[in-house]
């Protein structure tokens, strides 16, 4: 727990169902199990806060349904305030593992792909593809289920295989390559 970081988060399970608590519940502690925290109330209080992320996320998605445009609005609005509750007893590092957890390691995945598949990328361009993949992260946070999280990571991926091509990467040709390598 970082100085200072004394407040109690409290389960905002009211009039939820408690089969959907309980999944929200161990979903989140598959991501806090991830941040090898020592002490048991910035634990629950990690945990409370991923699973009321879950919860707000679930309620703006049912009440703005029919109402995009208004969704965004909120989505936006509540965002930032994620990162600033986790920040109470986590440190930067931890709440990218945090976001990462949350979006099933995308990030991560994608881009050390990008590197096994390019081998010849240069620094700027292995910061570019990072940036881009955490900021498809930013988005995939928000979005409602698995499939529309990958949806942002996609429609990223393809920004930067276009970027890539803008470059002169000949993608079809890396893509063999690399699976040559990986193939011996």
């Amino acid at each position: 727990m970082l100085a200072g970081a004394k407040a109690q988060v409290a389960l905002d399970s009211t009039r939820r169902a408690p089969e959907y608590v309980r999944n929200i519940v161990a979903r989140s502690g598959k991501i806090v199990n991830l941040l090898g925290l020592s002490n048991d109330d910035a634990k629950r209080n990690v945990l409370n806060v991923i699973a009321n992320r879950y919860f707000l996320l679930n309620d703006l998605y049912a009440k703005y349904a029919s109402d995009r445009q208004a969704l965004e609005a909120e989505l936006y609005k509540h965002h930032f305030e994620f990162a600033t509750a986790l920040a109470d007893y986590l440190t930067d590092g931890q709440i990218e593992t945090v976001k990462d957890g949350m979006t099933y390691g995308v990030v991560t995945k994608t881009y050390q792909a990008h590197l096994e598949m390019i081998p010849s990328l240069k620094e700027d361009e292995k910061l570019r593809i990072l940036n881009w993949l955490k900021e498809a992260r930013e988005f995939a946070i928000d979005a409602s289920d698995a499939k529309s999280k990958h949806a942002w990571f996609g429609k990223y991926k393809g920004r930067i295989n276009n970027w890539l091509a803008s470059r002169g990467y000949d993608l079809k040709a890396e893509r063999e390559a690399w699976m040559k390598r990986v193939n011996k």
